[in-house]
């Protein structure tokens, strides 16, 4: 099979690789349908500190049908259609049956991280029970495998987290497929006001398309006078932090009104400064969270009944054999408007 192949920082390959096999009795192998590029797995490939190893094939979302089950696999079969979710779960380790997959004690992040990812023609899942999802044989499978990563994430660390309602104010800083996404989830919840941050007026307008009332371009504007301004000096319940810069966390303490939640979704790649002296008095909520999935089935159920399209982000469609070219479009993302990429097997 063809698949793409990490091999030293900066280098990558679309080659010939073994297809994979049933190792455990857990697994099941799936061919994939729709597959997509993550900007964590661009980070993965350029890193200058080698994070994954040679060999490595990259990935962690995507849609198929199933090709074999080991014996232990008990809600699958051959010819099923399945959602792959971005974090393999044990489904019985003590932090599984908290619901905290992304730290089970045997799975986690592993595709295109520790084992073998989704960009390939086929991929083998471990834990398949619990690391899998039936998805309707007639639904766009598009659609889906924004379920595996990026929604789940909006959803679950930023709006859950958020602990957004009905008639709130909410900021979300960062106009990247996870702010995006957030936007959309974020309006499940029927709250007055959602204004987007970010420097990207192309992203901004966007933005507006999707449901968000305001936009704030933090290169030419001040911000938190602009914040403040929209909510008449009150600040936003709910700031969603989805840069993960210093400028833009610290942004989030300064538009967050009392009582309210800010949720970071941002991936920091420095310290930043967490101003209590300005903050303790604010009664606020700040949490951090890393993906869990355990909302898949939510969301699926939400796209499903038409109340959520995550076909909206989609901002390119590849072959999975030009992916090297869907690569260098993500590379230039601001350039090339890029948003999020599907590639079709």
């Amino acid at each position: 099979m063809k698949a793409l192949v990490y091999h030293s920082p900066g280098q990558k390959s679309w080659e010939e690789r073994p297809k994979p096999t049933i190792e455990h009795h857990t697994d099941a192998i799936v061919k994939i349908l729709k597959t997509a590029i993550d900007i964590n797995d661009l980070h993965l490939i350029n890193d200058s500190v080698p994070v994954i190893s040679e060999g490595r094939t990259i990935g962690h979302e995507g849609v198929g049908i199933i090709e074999a089950v080991g014996s232990e696999v008990k809600n699958f079969k051959t010819n099923d259609s399945v959602l792959i979710s971005s974090v393999t779960s044990c489904g019985k380790c003590e932090n599984c049956k908290k619901q905290m997959y992304s730290h089970c004690e045997k799975g986690g992040w592993l595709l295109g991280n520790v084992i073998d990812g989704t960009q390939a023609e086929y991929v083998r899942i471990p834990f398949a029970d619990n690391s899998l999802y039936h998805i309707p044989e007639d639904a766009d499978p598009e659609a889906f495998v924004m379920l595996s990563n990026v929604v789940p994430t909006a959803y679950e660390c930023g709006v859950l987290c958020g602990k957004i309602g009905v008639g709130d104010s909410v900021a979300i800083i960062g106009a990247g497929p996870i702010g995006m996404a957030a936007l959309l989830t974020a309006q499940m919840y029927s709250p007055a006001q959602i204004i987007m941050i970010d420097f990207d007026d192309n992203r901004l307008r966007e933005a507006l398309e999707l449901g968000a009332n305001h936009v704030v371009n933090i290169s030419h504007e001040y911000a938190v006078k602009s914040v403040l301004d929209l909510t008449k000096g009150k600040g936003v319940q709910t700031v969603i932090e989805a840069a993960g810069m210093p400028t833009t966390f610290s942004l989030a303490g300064e538009i967050v009104a009392v009582g309210g939640h800010i949720a970071n979704i941002g991936i920091h790649g420095k310290g930043v400064d967490l101003h209590l002296e300005h903050l303790f008095s604010k009664n606020i909520t700040l949490t951090t969270h890393i993906v869990d999935t355990s909302s898949i089935p939510v969301l699926i159920k939400s796209v499903v009944a038409n109340k959520l399209d995550p076909t909206k982000l989609i901002s390119h469609l590849f072959n999975l054999n030009q992916i090297m070219e869907a690569y260098k479009v993500l590379e230039n993302a601001k350039h090339e408007k890029v948003l999020k990429i599907i590639l079709t097997v």
